[in-house]
C-alpha cells in the first residue's frame, strides 16, 4: 500500500504520515514535505524513486507522471486497468493527501505582485486531488487537515474507510478545487478590472451557520468574500448581544450603504432594509435625535448605523429604546457601559466604516435558473449637470437638503420618496407600486413646511407635485426623463415650488 503525501499546510501532517507508516503505508512525499517529515524521523520515498524523473522547472513539474496518476486513477477492479499497470510496473496509490499552495495567503498580502500571485497557483496538487477523488471508490483523498484523525480512525478499523466517508472527502475535494480556481480567476478579473464575464466564478467561505433565514422554516449560512475589501460587513466585530441572525445582517448591510454617503456626522436608522430616519449634525448625538425625531415608531427594534465613534450622550439617547443593533465604527468606553446594560442589543465595530466599494464591484441578484450581475451603483449625481427646470430657484439651504435627501432616496425601495429638511429626514416613502402612494406615506397626512422633496426616479404625472405642495414641499429633486415632465414643472411654476432635474436615476428593487 501506497500514500503520497504533499502538503503546503503541514499542521498535523507528520503524525498522520506516521500513523500511516504504522499501518503498513509506504508513504511517498514530494519537496519540502519530503524534508519535514524524514527530518522527523518519517519513513518516506522521494517522489522521483517513483516516477524515475527528477522534479524539475524548480518544482513546477514532480508529480505530473504517469507513474503517479496511472496508480490512482486504475480501477482496482477493472481487470484491463490492473494489467496495464503491472505491465508499465506502476504500483497503485491509495491514499492521497494534499493541500494547495497558498493562493488566498498570497493575495491578501497588500503588496502582492502580478508574478508572485501566478507563481503561487497550484497544478499539480490539484490534478491528483482531482484524479484521487474521481476514484474514490479506491483511494482515499484527504485535502483537509482537520479530516486527518478521523481518516487514521477508520483506517484503523478492521472495515477500513468506508464507501461514505470517502464520497464525503471525495466531494470536499471537488468543493475545494473548485473554490481554488474560481479564487484565481476572481483575482486575475480583478487585476485588470474585467467587468461581466462570460462564464463567472465566485467562491466565499462560511462564517456561520445560522440560527433560520428570512423565516424560521428557512435555513441560512453566512459567507464571506476570499478578500473582502476594507470596511465591508464581513470586516465587523461583535462586542455585546445575541448572535446576528439573516434579517440582521441584511438589514445592518442596508444601513451601512446608506452611510457611506456621508462624510459629517451621520446616524442612519433602517427597518426591514429600507432607512427609516437618517440625521446628520454637528455631533453624533445631534445626528442622532434628527434620526430619531424622523420616525420614533419605525426606529423601534431597527438597526442603527453610525460613522462617528459612539459616546456616552448618543448611548443615553439610544439606551431609551429597543432596537437590534448599534455599528459604529467604535464606542467609548463609557458608552459601552450604558448599552451593555441591555443584554440583547448587539453591538459591533467595523473599522474605515466609511470606506466606498472598490471600482468593479458587483451586485448579484438569483433568479429561478439563474443570477443578475451589475456594477453597483455607485454615483449619486454629479452637482455641475443638476438642472433648475422651474422659474423659481432653490435656495443654498434647499439644494444642501435636495443632496442629503437624494443621498438617503437612493437607498429606499422604490417606488421611493423622501421629504428633508435641515440635514434630517422627515418621512421615507418606500416600495410602493405607484409614485403617488410613496410619497402618501412620506408625508403621512402631515405639514411639512419648507421641506424638500427627493424622488429616485421621474414623475410620471404631476400629481406628487400637487401633494407635495399641499404638504408644505418648497423644492423638489428627481431624475427627470418622463414624457410629461413638462406637465410637473408648469405645475411646481404654478404652485411656486422649485425643480432641479439630478439626471440620475435610482431604482433599487
Amino acid at each position: 500500500m501506497k500514500a503520497l503525501i504533499s502538503v503546503s499546510d503541514k499542521s498535523g501532517v507528520i503524525g498522520f504520515a506516521r500513523s500511516l507508516a504504522d499501518l503498513g503505508y509506504e508513504v511517498i512525499s514530494t519537496g519540502g514535505t519530503f524534508s519535514a517529515l524524514k527530518e522527523a524521523g518519517v519513513p518516506v520515498t522521494g517522489i522521483s524513486e517513483v516516477t524515475g524523473f527528477p522534479e524539475c522547472l524548480d518544482g513546477r513539474v514532480k508529480t505530473l507522471h504517469p507513474a503517479v496518476h496511472g496508480g490512482i486513477l486504475a480501477m482496482r477492479d477493472k481487470e484491463e486497468h490492473m494489467a496495464q499497470l503491472a505491465e508499465l510496473g506502476i504500483e497503485t496509490i491509495d491514499v492521497v493527501a494534499i493541500n494547495l499552495y497558498p493562493f488566498k495567503e498570497t493575495i491578501m498580502k497588500d503588496d502582492v505582485t502580478l508574478p508572485i500571485a501566478i507563481e503561487n497557483i497550484d497544478i499539480g496538487g490539484p490534478t491528483m486531488l482531482r484524479s484521487a477523488a474521481k476514484n474514490h471508490k479506491d483511494v482515499v483523498v484527504v485535502c483537509d487537515p482537520s479530516d486527518y484523525d478521523a481518516v487514521i480512525g477508520e483506517l484503523k478499523t478492521e472495515r477500513g474507510l468506508s464507501y461514505e466517508a470517502k464520497y464525503r472527502l471525495a466531494l470536499k475535494v471537488f468543493e475545494h478545487t473548485a473554490a481554488y480556481d474560481a479564487m484565481i480567476a476572481d483575482y486575475l478579473r480583478s487585476v485588470k478590472n474585467i467587468p461581466l464575464p462570460a462564464n463567472p466564478t465566485f467562491t466565499y467561505e462560511k462564517i456561520q451557520d445560522l440560527r433560520y433565514g428570512e423565516n424560521p422554516h428557512q435555513s441560512a449560512a453566512y459567507y464571506r468574500e476570499v478578500k473582502p475589501w476594507k470596511g465591508a460587513l464581513v470586516n465587523a466585530q461583535q462586542l455585546h448581544g445575541k448572535e446576528l441572525s439573516f434579517n440582521n445582517i441584511n438589514d445592518t448591510n442596508g444601513a451601512l450603504a446608506c452611510l457611506r454617503e456621508f462624510s459629517e456626522p451621520t446616524i442612519v436608522a433602517v427597518k426591514h432594509a429600507n432607512p427609516c430616519g437618517v440625521g446628520s449634525g454637528a455631533t453624533i448625538s445631534c445626528a442622532y435625535r434628527k434620526a430619531y425625531e424622523a420616525d420614533p415608531v419605525s426606529i423601534f427594534g431597527g438597526i442603527i448605523a453610525s460613522n462617528m465613534p459612539i459616546d456616552a450622550a448618543t448611548a443615553e439617547e439610544i439606551s431609551g429604546i429597543f432596537v437590534e443593533i448599534v455599528i459604529a465604527p467604535s464606542f467609548t468606553d463609557e458608552a459601552l457601559e450604558i448599552l451593555t446594560r441591555k443584554a440583547n442589543i448587539r453591538l459591533l465595530t467595523l473599522s474605515q466604516i466609511e470606506k466606498q466599494a472598490p471600482a468593479g464591484s458587483i451586485d448579484i441578484k438569483k433568479v429561478d435558473g439563474g443570477i443578475l450581475i451589475q456594477d453597483i451603483d455607485g454615483e449619486l449625481f454629479d452637482e455641475q449637470a443638476l438642472k433648475v427646470v422651474t422659474k423659481k430657484q432653490p435656495t443654498a439651504a434647499e439644494l444642501e437638503d435636495m443632496k442629503f435627501g437624494m443621498k438617503v432616496v437612493k437607498h429606499v425601495k422604490s417606488n421611493a420618496i423622501v421629504l428633508a429638511r435641515d440635514g434630517g429626514t422627515l418621512g421615507v416613502g418606500p416600495g410602493q407600486t405607484n409614485r403617488i402612494g410613496s410619497l402618501h406615506i412620506a408625508v403621512a397626512g402631515r405639514k411639512l413646511p419648507g421641506a424638500v422633496l427627493a424622488s429616485d426616479a421621474f414623475f410620471p404625472f404631476s400629481d406628487c407635485v400637487e401633494a407635495a405642495a399641499a404638504a408644505g414641499v418648497t423644492a423638489i429633486i428627481q431624475p427627470g426623463g418622463s414624457i410629461r415632465d413638462e406637465d410637473s414643472i408648469q405645475k411646481c411654476d404654478e404652485l411656486g415650488i422649485a425643480m432641479v432635474f439630478s439626471g440620475v436615476r435610482h431604482f433599487k428593487h
